[in-house]
């Protein structure tokens, strides 16, 4: 019987996949107004922390408070590229032209060998700058239906907790589905905000060195680089070759973009292979070929919007699979070690990880530990 439920198991996958896709005018702007409203509560339970003396912001003042902050973030960034995608757009078939002619003169055998293919496919300056574009305008043009979803969300966010009791408690769940929701809730948070500071870390001393080395655009290439350092492993590449390819499409010989390749390369390595491992620890202990593959089923199901919400798609899926014995298997498979930690009772903490059996480990303990 195990060879049916295994089939009807990937049956189910498949089809999941296959409607996600379908879907995606549909589905999409609700999975990014759930990203906002979520970043909302969180930012809004940061302002909740500030006190001033004995005095407090009540919950819906910081709630507003946050709102607001949102609205004059994504007012900002629409106007920075209102005013300057523009003048982009135009400039860009001209560094196309040139970035043409820099290649075509390499003394290189690989790119004589793969010339054409490489100019004509991977390097496509017009065609990236379009698909970017298309991105953000498809986004812009699902505003309202976004901010209708927030709003709905925000009016039915009072009655989840009832929820989650009716739901489970006749069945005696409640707690575990509860340890589940928390677990989650703390680690994408924490994914989130290492997340956002690295990448506005890189995205700010991106801009300061383009600026100080005088690349043109040297704003919107910061912004981009900030945004792209969200997308893993693939992000932080493109992120360092765009620009450099920007600075030799810009200057007339080498030095330029030698100087930003190695510039921009070394702040990705120092941030992204250094700093960002260091914050994150053994959190959330996932595989680097899972997190790759990962990249390209969203990115293939949901383009730009789907490689940006991969990886906390991946954490949510690991987590959930690690509290079921019929598919804590998986969430192994998906792991970088094999070792699962799970939310458990205070009172367990206090034994060996051993006695938790093959995977798992309790909350907060660390495997190099004996």
């Amino acid at each position: 019987m195990r060879i049916p439920s295994y089939f009807m198991t990937a049956m189910v996958v498949v089809l999941g996949f296959y409607l996600l896709n379908a879907g995606e005018s549909l589905l999409l702007p609700l999975v990014i107004a759930i990203v906002l409203w979520y970043l909302i509560n969180t930012l809004s339970a940061a302002f909740s922390r500030i006190s001033l003396g004995e005095f407090s912001f009540p919950a819906p003042v910081c709630l507003t408070a946050s709102f607001l902050t949102f609205l004059l973030l994504v007012w900002a960034l629409i106007n920075f590229l209102g005013g300057r995608i523009d003048d982009v757009m135009e400039v860009i078939p001209l560094y196309q032209s040139n970035l043409t002619t820099r290649l075509e003169n390499l003394p290189l055998v690989v790119v004589a060998t793969f010339q054409d293919q490489l100019i004509t496919d991977w390097i496509d300056l017009p065609a990236y700058a379009t698909s970017v574009a298309a991105s953000f305008a498809g986004i812009l043009a699902s505003g309202g239906l976004i901010l209708i979803y927030i709003l709905f969300l925000f009016l039915e966010q009072g009655n989840f907790d009832h929820k989650i009791t009716a739901l489970f408690a006749s069945s005696g769940s409640e707690q575990d589905a509860r340890k589940i929701i928390d677990r989650i809730r703390n680690d994408i948070q924490k994914y989130i905000s290492i997340k956002m500071f690295t990448s506005a870390l890189t995205g700010v001393l991106s801009y300061i060195f383009l600026r100080a080395v005088d690349v043109d655009f040297a704003g919107v290439w910061g912004l981009l680089i900030f945004l792209l350092n969200f997308i893993p492993t693939i992000g932080s590449i493109i992120a360092t070759i765009f620009p450099a390819m920007i600075a030799l499409a810009q200057s007339d010989g080498y030095t330029l973009f030698v100087l930003v390749l190695v510039g921009i390369g070394t702040l990705q390595v120092c941030i992204g292979n250094i700093l960002e491992p260091r914050l994150m620890g053994n959190s959330f202990n996932l595989s680097p070929i899972v997190i790759l593959l990962n990249l390209g089923l969203w990115g293939y199901i949901w383009g730009i919007t789907g490689m940006f919400l991969c990886v906390p798609f991946l954490i949510i899926i690991t987590i959930i699979l690690s509290h079921f014995p019929q598919t804590r298997a998986i969430a192994i498979i998906l792991s970088s070690d094999g070792r699962l930690r799970e939310p458990v009772d205070p009172m367990v903490e206090k034994f060996s990880f051993r006695s938790h059996g093959p995977g798992l480990l309790p909350s907060g303990d660390d495997p190099d530990e004996e």
